[in-house]
């Protein structure tokens, strides 16, 4: 479910953007009169104005709902599976001493007669 709803989150995050992108900003008159003002009429007399308002209101709410959704389902399956508690030794496994050189194995340098 996590890798759905990440995918929807990606291809809304990715609209957002592009109809951002596609408004006209405030100094939108100068922009028109290099032909860019010929496609409002597609969306009536008002333009494409009140199209991508709307459009993008309804992808800032998606926006949101699946951020938080996203959020609750990533704080769930950390609940599930923690590293740290996989990681514990259970309570009855003890370990055995480790064999192999130990200091006392050792023989010390001046024992061998090594002056420093």
């Amino acid at each position: 479910m996590y890798t759905v709803v990440f995918f929807v989150f990606l291809v809304v995050c990715i609209a957002l953007v592009v109809l951002v992108l596609l408004q006209h900003g405030k100094g939108a008159e100068v922009g028109a009169a290099f032909g860019s003002g010929a496609s409002q009429t597609m969306f009536g007399s008002r333009g494409s104005a009140s199209f991508l308002t709307r459009a993008t209101a309804i992808l800032a709410t998606l926006f949101f709902v699946l951020s938080l959704l996203l959020a609750y389902l990533s704080a769930q399956n950390i609940e599930q599976s923690s590293v740290v508690e996989s990681g514990l030794p259970s309570a009855g496994a003890e370990s055995a001493p480790a064999t192999g050189n130990t200091p006392a194995d050792v023989p010390m340098m001046e024992e061998e007669g090594v002056s420093q």
